[in-house]
């Protein structure tokens, strides 16, 4: 009998210990880091070349990637062409460079979702690498 309450016991604090709680703030992870570091860091105003994965963070389902299409993604860092949590996550990022973002709700979609796939309130998760920061090349 009290082995049973035992095992009870532990399946309950397992559980507990199991349950993730989506994150109120943007979470950067740094996957890989570029040695020795770079000279140039991402910054608003540059056009960026991306590759990403984007996934929900409560069942980890895949909803969008840049590589299953073999294509990156550009956009201008900074101008309002993306959620907030990318204008926010990737500033300050080298060439080559990996992160993993966490994104709530309020930096992503919000309310409102997208797509049909990313439901309302909805905390997302991306592993993105830059390939190229486009207009650097000017400015060296």
């Amino acid at each position: 009998m009290q082995l049973k309450l035992w095992i009870s016991l532990l399946a309950l604090v397992a559980l507990v210990f199991s349950v993730k709680e989506a994150p109120k703030s943007l979470q950067i992870g740094i996957k890989h880091k570029v040695d020795p570091p770079c000279k140039r860091k991402s910054k608003n105003g540059d056009l960026l070349s991306m590759h990403y994965t984007g996934t929900l963070f409560d069942s980890g389902e895949k909803f969008d990637s840049s590589l299953d299409r073999n294509s990156p993604f550009d956009f201008t860092l900074g101008a309002g062409q993306v959620i907030k949590g990318w204008d926010q996550g990737l500033l300050d990022m080298c060439i080559g460079e990996k992160r993993k973002l966490v994104i709530p709700s309020h930096l992503g979609y919000g309310d409102r979702g997208a797509g049909g796939k990313i439901g309302p309130g909805a905390t997302l998760v991306f592993e993105v690498e830059l390939l190229d920061i486009k207009n650097a090349h000017e400015e060296l």
